[in-house]
């Protein structure tokens, strides 16, 4: 996880377009300047960009899902439960299942877990558009590839 570079997730460790579904995982930075104010002397990841975890892994679904053609942009979050703190350092198990897909936009239901324990949960929409640029595509495939988007699932030619 590279928080300053808005990178929240480490690895997509598989995406099941069958099932609709995606598994992600990341792990917290045991140091960072996010923890400087969230919080002095009792550092915790802050619920927004677990959120935020669960709204790229999520993203990523989607992109593969459209099979690269649409770039979803995160438009709500529905029904967020925050159940546990997350710490520097722990190990997070992120998962998503499409719900919806058509019509411009997208609809999934995301969870966390750390260590089996279920972190927190929420549906999360999207607003699917093409890529507003072949360069904006080009950096997305490059994100892509540093998180080991499966070549399956990846664009082909």
């Amino acid at each position: 996880m590279r928080i300053e570079s808005f990178l929240l997730i480490d690895r997509i460790a598989e995406i099941d377009l069958s099932a609709k579904t995606i598994r992600a995982e990341a792990t917290i930075p045991t140091q960072s300047t996010i923890f400087d104010g969230h919080f002095p002397g009792f550092p915790l990841m802050p619920g927004v960009l677990l959120i935020e975890s669960m709204a790229q892994t999520s993203g990523w679904l989607v992109i593969a899902a459209t099979q690269f053609t649409r770039m979803p942009f995160f438009a709500a979050v529905n029904e967020a439960k925050l159940r546990s703190f997350v710490l520097p350092g722990a190990s997070l198990a992120l998962s998503a299942k499409l719900v919806h897909e058509g019509s411009g936009y997208a609809v999934t239901s995301a969870e966390i877990r750390a260590q089996g324990k279920l972190i927190c949960s929420a549906e999360l929409r999207f607003r699917l558009m093409p890529f507003p640029s072949p360069e904006f595509r080009a950096s997305m495939e490059k994100v892509a590839a540093e998180i080991a988007f499966p070549v399956e699932a990846a664009p082909h030619g």
